[in-house]
């Protein structure tokens, strides 16, 4: 999963699960994933998987617990659709589709006490 791209490891692991926290993948548990499956999933050093831990702590995303793991926030799945851009955008654009939704709905009736 980790490329050589530029961009450390360790950012490239927190900002894929930064998207898997978005998308509600860790909400039902709220813990993440260990160290080792990190290590496994994305074939990276312990190192890098607890520097993309801490990453999400500093972000505000996880806290953790010695000898149990790292656990999402309360507010963890809002802070990273915000922290996301496309996630953001993807919200803003359906608040919109239902504020248009609301403005039509509002027209008819106004349409519909002015013909009366």
């Amino acid at each position: 999963m980790v490329e050589w791209t530029g961009k450390p490891a360790y950012q490239q692991v927190a900002e894929d699960l930064r998207r898997r926290i978005a998308a509600g993948e860790f909400t039902e548990s709220g813990k993440l994933p260990s160290l080792s499956e990190l290590q496994a999933t994305y074939t990276v050093t312990v190192t890098v998987a607890r520097d993309a831990i801490r990453q999400l702590k500093t972000d505000g995303l996880a806290v953790s617990h010695q000898g149990k793991g790292a656990f999402l926030t309360s507010d963890a799945a809002t802070v990273a659709k915000q922290a996301d851009p496309i996630g953001a955008i993807t919200e803003l654009q359906e608040e919109v589709a239902k504020l248009r939704t609301q403005v039509g709905d509002l027209r008819e009736r106004v349409a519909a006490l002015e013909g009366n």
